[in-house]
């Protein structure tokens, strides 16, 4: 299954805020207007309770959205972290949240995770001095990410750095504007991820479907 190139608000409508798939700004403008899922009367009465089947599915989907994923690629995740120690819920989320892609958009240096996946397939992005062009590189603990040293690249970084809000950055994040370069300081804690999850459901999903 390809990654989703459809509307986004209708995603979001069915599945709740996904911070990495549109911007924030967009988000609010669009649920004012709208009712949340599962608040409009007429829908409710037409689906009645949802299964616990599509409990997990819609738990699945958001992770997979919202972190711009294919469904094969998700899965190949789910099966790297169940191999790890720890809980694989917990192993997942973190090895997303790690992804080159999502630490950008993470920093601010993005606006969504497909405008991160661009800058780096673009080439515009390096990793401790040389260009990655891989959005699904995997970050690790003192790794210093910065742009090139290149007119077209900084003023890109510097659009969304003024244009997104000026939010607390997880601990295991440091960013220096000025620079235009980002630090990764630890492996990142599972409160400070910045998707409401429960991941157990999606690991759940998986399980079920093996």
């Amino acid at each position: 299954m390809s990654r989703y190139r459809g509307p986004r608000f209708k995603k979001i409508r069915r599945l709740g805020v996904l911070p990495g798939l549109t911007s924030q700004f967009k988000i609010l403008r669009c649920t004012s207007k709208r009712t949340t899922p599962g608040s409009d009367p007429r829908n409710q009465s037409r689906s009645g309770k949802k299964s616990q089947y599509r409990i997990r599915l819609e738990e699945k989907q958001k992770l997979r959205f919202h972190y711009g994923l294919t469904e094969r690629q998700l899965l190949k995740y789910v099966h790297i972290a169940g191999k790890a120690k720890g809980s694989t819920g917990q192993v997942l989320l973190q090895l997303l949240e790690m992804r080159l892609d999502n630490i950008l958009f993470r920093l601010g240096m993005a606006s969504t995770i497909p405008g991160a996946r661009q800058l780096v397939n673009h080439r515009h992005i390096l990793v401790n001095g040389h260009i990655v062009d891989i959005p699904s590189y995997r970050c690790k603990p003192r790794d210093i990410i910065t742009t090139r040293d290149e007119q077209k690249s900084r003023a890109l970084i510097q659009n969304y750095l003024d244009s997104s809000p000026r939010e607390k950055l997880p601990k295991h994040l440091t960013l220096h504007p000025s620079q235009y370069k980002g630090s990764v300081n630890q492996i990142i804690d599972s409160k400070w991820v910045g998707l409401e999850i429960n991941e157990l459901l999606v690991v759940e999903y998986y399980s079920r479907q093996t």
